[in-house]
């Protein structure tokens, strides 16, 4: 099982992550201006944005890798000769008119480390009849989320657009975001960021879980983490703390080691060592380094930045809570048996099915969604099925410490080599 589980998430490691396209609309000299910062290479390679990922399995993956490699200036006019076809698709509406959109300049960085996503800038306009009133943008799907903010107005709009027409926007007044929507905006984007898109997360939070299914030391372990990741979420959102991006590999790998360690010191400690909660509150501060690159990258409304980290942080704290449910729900029969110190050949049974038979008939319907919804699922059913069946082990075997030595050891030692792995990926490969 732990090959399998190293196999399975190894070749996930590799992915490429797809982040928000952030732009500012303004009315200047008598234009609509727009000036977006993104991954323009998956655009032009015609990769479909919507829902993904991982760009290193989708098709157009090749013609990607070779556009993000070229310089700037090649990948400059790749832009521009990409820039009809895209006007085909993306569309500004003045007072429900189409617009007719000239493409001003396209800012490309130097190549870097290539294994990077290359931000570059796109500048376009149009222009405005003299009693223009309103604008909307079609944006589409296949192009990912977009994230615009109207600059130059009082209260500015703030869009947060993954697909479709967006609502109208008064060109002279704006409609900014209230506080309450940005905080109710913000929690399904802090729910993603750990189900199903925030394995390492997972795999932390889990190792926190299988310690001790008890509720005190994992109340101890989840408080030191969620206080921890709250506070560098806050300090680096704010501006406060600001990791470059080409340093944020050590923070990636140090967020893996921690996977490591707690999975270590699950295998040789059956109970929570004064400690451990000290050490996972340091843990925690490297994870919120981690949720807040996320969070830049989505990027804040300006007016309710408060309340939309809150959100944040409230889904990501949703996401984690669910993992331990699940996992609770999974091996809570299995614990009781254990400590009534029984066994049961028919919950060993039921745990089998359950492994073998419900759990892989869910990759039906998930399927059915594409290949994107498989990659984000398919490894959080792998893990479910793996816990389910090392259940039903337990239930077989009993004894009082059976859980221990039929669940939370064999768990452990899988998701240590998963952090070792990932640790070696994001250090030397």
């Amino acid at each position: 099982m732990a090959a399998v589980v190293w196999i399975t998430f190894a070749s996930l490691a590799a992915a490429h992550e797809v982040f928000p396209t952030i732009g500012d609309m303004e009315v200047v000299d008598g234009r609509l201006t727009f000036s977006l910062e993104g991954n323009f290479e998956s655009i032009v390679a015609g990769i479909d944005l919507e829902g993904l990922q991982d760009t290193e399995t989708a098709p157009g993956a090749d013609r990607y890798d070779v556009l993000r490699a070229m310089e700037p200036a090649a990948f400059a006019g790749a832009v521009r000769a990409f820039w009809p076809t895209m006007t085909d698709t993306m569309a500004v509406l003045v007072d429900g008119a189409p617009a007719a959109l000239t493409l001003d300049d396209i800012i490309v960085p130097e190549v870097g480390n290539i294994d990077l996503v290359r931000q570059s800038t796109l500048m376009f306009s149009a222009a405005l009849p003299e009693d223009a009133q309103s604008m909307q943008i079609d944006w589409p799907a296949e192009f990912g989320v977009l994230v615009l903010r109207q600059m130059g107005v009082e209260e500015g709009w703030d869009g947060y657009l993954t697909g479709g027409l967006s609502e109208e926007v008064d060109l002279n007044v704006g409609a900014q975001m209230t506080a309450l929507q940005a905080f109710a905006r913000f929690i399904p984007v802090g729910v993603e960021h750990i189900v199903p898109l925030g394995l390492d997360h997972i795999l932390f939070v889990l190792g926190l879980f299988f310690l001790s299914t008890r509720v005190r030391p994992l109340v101890w372990q989840v408080t030191a983490f969620t206080a921890a990741h709250t506070v560098t979420l806050a300090l680096a959102t704010l501006g406060y703390v600001n990791i470059p991006e080409d340093n944020m590999w050590i923070v990636e790998a140090i967020i893996a080691a921690s996977i490591v360690y707690i999975a270590v010191e699950n295998i040789f400690t059956d109970g929570l060592n004064p400690w451990r909660p000290a050490i996972i509150f340091g843990f925690g501060l490297l994870h919120g380094l981690g949720f807040a690159s996320v969070l830049g990258a989505y990027g804040l409304p300006d007016g309710a930045v408060l309340p939309a980290l809150l959100g944040f942080n409230i889904g990501v704290e949703l996401g984690q809570l669910l993992c331990i449910a699940v996992a609770f729900v999974i091996v809570v029969a299995a614990l009781r048996l254990t400590q009534s110190g029984g066994t049961s050949r028919r919950y060993g049974l039921m745990y089998i099915g359950v492994a073998v038979i419900l759990l892989p008939l869910l990759l039906v319907p998930i399927s059915a969604l594409g290949v994107r919804a498989v990659e984000a699922y398919v490894p959080l059913v792998f893990m479910a099925a793996a816990l389910a069946g090392l259940s039903a082990a337990c239930c077989v075997v009993g004894g009082k410490d059976s859980y221990r030595a039929v669940v939370a050891m064999p768990a452990s030692v899988s998701i240590a080599l998963i952090g070792a792995y990932w640790v070696v990926e994001r250090v030397f490969l």
